[in-house]
């Protein structure tokens, strides 16, 4: 029986650079590093890796995509427009949410989200 989602991790082909998106930019607290090769954060109780190690999945292939929930949308797409951060997709509103699509560094994509109250 599956309990719990143990961890998200997106291949990378530059851990230093990926590292410096990650925490820099998106401002993640790093929880684990194993021989620099394979980084963890811990966001909310779930953890989100970054890793070179991963050799059958290529970098920003299209595939999975993780969301990262944030206090203010807005506020967030402002902070990484003026930071030059790629978007994917810009500003969106649903029913539900309001969102936006970022790459890292590897055209990995990561969606900025909030939910409606």
């Amino acid at each position: 029986m599956i309990t719990e989602i143990a961890f998200f991790v997106y291949p990378v082909s530059n851990l230093t650079r990926a590292r410096k998106f990650y925490e820099k930019v998106l401002r993640l607290k790093l929880t684990s590093n194993w021989q620099n090769k394979w980084v963890e954060y811990e966001v909310a109780g779930t953890t989100f890796a970054i890793t070179t190690m991963e050799k059958a999945h290529k970098p920003g292939l299209r595939g999975g995509i993780i969301s990262f929930e944030v206090d203010d949308l807005g506020a967030e797409v402002k902070r990484l427009k003026a930071g030059g951060v790629q978007f994917v997709r810009h500003a969106a509103t649903t029913p539900v949410c309001h969102m936006a699509m970022i790459a890292d560094p590897d055209g990995n994509e990561i969606i900025l989200h909030k939910r409606n109250a």
